[in-house]
């Protein structure tokens, strides 16, 4: 017989949960959270037959078909690596397979130049405006950007360079721009004034004050035409400190109602905004751009400013070069528009049509220059001048380039 006290406790074996096994570089977990392949992107999709059926059919597609379609699109389209196959963000394709084919086919006649450097901005205008109604993020307007900067230099190291117009000097100062542009770019992608959102032991309200105003700010959105999306009101105060945290001082009910954000649930400083983009609110926040896929706000602004002024020193420099090689004994303005036999070598034609190219991204990167440093005079942010125009408490001065919100900003 054991005594009593000479048994020991049975211990209970842990069940081992079974380890997963390492994904190869073609590999990767779907969106359903099962394994999957490359080589079996085409397989067993069931949208997609569904689609090619109706569109063989010549029946039209229901916009939950062609959504469900993107969606398995991007989640199959993966490029191998280690440790499993990452994901490709389908908006960054168009530009890099689009772009040169447009450009060379604009190439090859003056007309056909005319109509796709025309319909270039229009499709790019239709897509900012399909995606901002949406608001969704895309990286198509950062890899339109980025690949027409690399792209435009590599057309001019090809075809211009080789004529011998164009010193080391000048090539030297030009390539130093574009490293600028990057680096200025890299700079303004940076956190550009994010709140961080308190712990709760920090916060001054309680949990049935936030439940509180949270309920009153969603039913104030639905009453009032000026209230915004997050619920809080548009006309908010504009006094407190800049960098204020988000606790509320005692006795401003009102002001709370005004600065409370209820997605991010806490009180904002003065001049900050939530972005429906980036959901998240950021101090003085001026607008969410496209071309960086970023909001410009308290922090990166001034990089922003710095990366269009380099921007377009650095284009309106490449595109006087390239003219001068082409159009040799003429004005820089004149050969823009009068340059006589450049659609009779090919390698001239896609160098002209690369600078038309140029000039539009130029002139649209300096409209947006121009209304950044006007808002700096009055100190006004743009969301500030939208703001404005919506309520109507503004007015246009200057054929609209300028719009006086009829407030005072510290």
């Amino acid at each position: 017989m054991t005594h009593k006290g000479s048994m020991k406790p049975v211990k209970k074996k842990k069940t081992e949960e079974p380890e997963l096994e390492p994904l190869c570089c073609c590999e990767y977990i779907d969106r359903n959270g099962e394994k999957n392949h490359v080589a079996a992107c085409l397989c067993d999709c069931q949208d997609l037959d569904e689609g090619c059926d109706r569109w063989i059919t010549c029946k039209s597609l229901q916009p939950e078909t062609c959504e469900r379609i993107m969606d398995t699109i991007s989640d199959r389209l993966r490029i191998p690596w280690l440790r499993g196959a990452k994901k490709v963000n389908i908006s960054i394709i168009p530009p890099l397979v689009l772009l040169p084919v447009f450009l060379h086919v604009a190439s090859w006649h003056f007309l056909l130049g005319v109509v796709v450097l025309t319909s270039l901005p229009v499709l790019a205008l239709w897509y900012y405006y399909l995606t901002h109604r949406r608001k969704e993020q895309t990286l198509f307007f950062l890899s339109l950007g980025l690949f027409s900067l690399g792209y435009m230099y590599y057309v001019f190291l090809q075809e211009v360079v080789p004529k011998g117009r164009v010193g080391p000097v000048q090539l030297a100062v030009l390539t130093c721009g574009l490293f600028l542009i990057l680096l200025a770019l890299h700079r303004a992608k940076k956190n550009p004034g994010y709140l961080s959102i308190p712990a709760s032991s920090d916060r001054s309200l309680n949990s049935s004050q936030l439940e509180c105003l949270n309920r009153k700010g969603q039913e104030k959105t639905k009453g009032f035409p000026g209230a915004d999306t997050s619920g809080s009101l548009n006309n908010r105060t504009v006094k407190d400190d800049p960098k204020g945290s988000s606790r509320l001082p005692a006795g401003s009910p009102t002001k709370v109602k005004e600065d409370w954000c209820a997605k991010c649930q806490l009180v904002r400083p003065a001049r900050a905004w939530h972005c429906r983009i980036c959901g998240i609110c950021v101090r003085r926040m001026d607008h969410h751009c496209v071309w960086i896929n970023s909001c410009v706000g308290e922090s990166n602004h001034q990089a922003f400013i710095l990366a269009l002024l380099i921007f377009l020193l650095t284009s309106v420099y490449g595109i006087t070069l390239t003219l001068d090689t082409i159009c040799r004994d003429r004005s820089v303005f004149t050969a823009l528009f009068y340059c006589p036999g450049v659609y009779a070598n090919y390698s001239s034609a896609l160098s002209f049509t690369c600078v038309w190219y140029s000039v539009i991204v130029t002139a649209g990167m300096a409209y947006i220059f121009l209304i950044q440093l006007i808002n700096i005079s009055y100190n006004v942010t743009e969301r500030e001048v939208q703001q404005a125009l919506r309520q109507k408490t503004g007015r246009r001065l200057l054929c609209g380039l300028i719009v006086d919100t009829g407030k005072h900003y510290n």
